[in-house]
């Protein structure tokens, strides 16, 4: 069984006001797209209730980054009470959204990512050794390497809905 250890935990970034979901949605998938990840979207989900639409996505975008590590992501998008406004800039007229908007980022370092070395006692033991003595090097890249790409991505993120607030509003 590989083993997975948690770098990130619930990063979180949360907006209330002005936003485009789809924007959103693409500066997401831009990010993972021109970071050469490989990705898979585990819940899109779109409910319509009274008080607006409530989105509820769920990403989990991984990079094999060596032949016995991988980094992996976790993120939550909740997007609740999200209604359609049009809003007037600079004499045009923009279909925006507004609303709650809440990302949870989660970042991991999974070694031995083929479940190669963990099948038989021996080499489970000799797994346990490695990492924690020869492989410490490579490990402590792996969790740089993971750290600054959740930053990266929570640094756009939120740099896109902070310029969206301060450009948008009437």
């Amino acid at each position: 069984m590989s083993e997975k250890f948690l770098v990130v935990d619930h990063l979180k970034l949360g907006y209330e006001g002005l936003f485009n979901a789809a924007e959103v949605y693409n500066i997401i998938a831009s990010w993972f797209f021109t970071k050469h990840w490989d990705w898979h979207e585990e819940i899109n989900m779109e409910r319509v209730t009274p008080e607006g639409k409530q989105i509820h996505q769920i990403f989990r975008p991984w990079k094999s980054v060596s032949d016995y590590y991988k980094i992996i992501m976790h993120i939550k998008v909740n997007m609740i009470d999200v209604k359609d406004v049009e809003v007037e800039h600079d004499g045009q007229t923009l279909r925006l959204n507004q609303g709650k908007l809440t990302i949870l980022f989660d970042g991991y370092v999974l070694a031995d990512r083929n479940d190669q070395w963990t099948g038989k006692p021996f080499t489970w033991f000799f797994t346990i050794i490695a990492n924690k003595y020869f492989f410490r090097n490579h490990y402590q890249k792996m969790e740089t390497w993971i750290k600054g790409d959740v930053e990266d991505l929570h640094g756009r993120l939120k740099t896109y809905l902070n310029t969206f607030k301060y450009t948008y509003q009437s």
